[in-house]
């Protein structure tokens, strides 16, 4: 079952990420971001009330946490993307913010087999590749809603490396925290972590003077940036039943895998070219999953 649900998490997230950069190339970061969080607290709330059981205090604040650490880290992202080459922050932040909650596992105790070691580690060495495609410019310019233009200053190139550090700090962070809240039982802190990233994103908008996406600005916008929203709330709900299914490390280290979901989308949906690294890293995830779930 573990496997099932981290897989399913990745599934999600990797398609929330997928419909959030479509949306990305036509309106700001920020007005995705809250139409997007709006969206999810309306999937995250029902999910709570069906799955029952009272909200706990530890919870909520494990998962106010969460949401915190999340909403800075994807800011900081963006950012680190909008300073450096995709091809050196994404894949930083990628391993970062998986080798941080692993090794809490392992220092927590979790043992699991050699197989599954190898398989984790292949898995990150799988979402590193994969995350080292791409245009960073894209992402930028939708960052600030405008074009962005290339830098290749050595200064640069640094900065974006610190921000993708500290960004995959950020994300391996949210991983840890909403696992505790998870763990009180009900699905509460999933809740409270998506209000606490929106209302990062609310400040950051009345900072900026930034107005969620809406129906009027087409159709087809505001169904991926709900899409998106509501894909991601899905994940979270995914994410922490694994985390309850079995050893964390093996789940997180599954979960990651979702560059490889937005990637293999954009291949089918936009064509997009997938490079021989990326390839080379879907094929080590494959193996990696066989051995984890052997």
């Amino acid at each position: 079952m573990l496997i099932v649900l981290a897989l399913g998490a990745a599934l999600l997230y990797g398609s929330a990420d997928f419909l959030g950069g479509a949306a990305t190339r036509r309106a700001a970061l920020i007005a995705v971001l809250l139409t997007a969080g709006l969206a999810g607290v309306a999937v995250q709330l029902p999910a709570a009330l069906l799955a029952g059981g009272p909200p706990r205090a530890t919870g909520i604040e494990w998962g106010l946490a969460a949401g915190a650490v999340g909403g800075i880290g994807l800011m900081l992202f963006y950012a680190g993307l909008a300073a450096g080459p995709m091809s050196v922050v994404s894949p930083v932040s990628a391993l970062v913010s998986t080798v941080l909650p692993v090794g809490v596992a392992v220092a927590e105790g979790e043992r699991p087999g050699v197989a599954v070691y190898v398989g984790v580690v292949l898995c990150l060495a799988a979402t590193v590749l994969v995350s080292s495609g791409g245009r960073a410019s894209e992402v930028a310019g939708a960052v600030a809603g405008r074009p962005s233009r290339p830098r290749a200053a050595w200064s640069n190139r640094v900065r974006g490396v610190g921000l993708g550090l500290a960004s995959g700090a950020a994300f391996g962070l949210f991983f840890l925290f909403i696992r505790n809240g998870g763990e009180t039982g009900p699905l509460w802190p999933a809740l409270a972590a998506r209000c606490s990233g929106l209302a990062i994103y609310i400040v950051a908008a009345l900072f900026i003077r930034s107005r969620p996406v809406g129906w009027r600005n087409g159709w087809p916008l505001f169904a991926a940036a709900t899409g998106a929203g509501a894909l991601d709330a899905a994940a979270n709900v995914s994410y922490v039943l694994a985390t309850r299914a079995g050893l964390f490390g093996p789940a997180v280290v599954l979960t990651s895998l979702y560059p490889a979901v937005t990637v293999l989308l954009a291949r089918v949906a936009l064509r997009e070219r997938m490079t021989r690294t990326q390839q080379a890293g879907l094929l080590l995830a494959a193996v990696g999953i066989v051995l984890i779930a052997a």
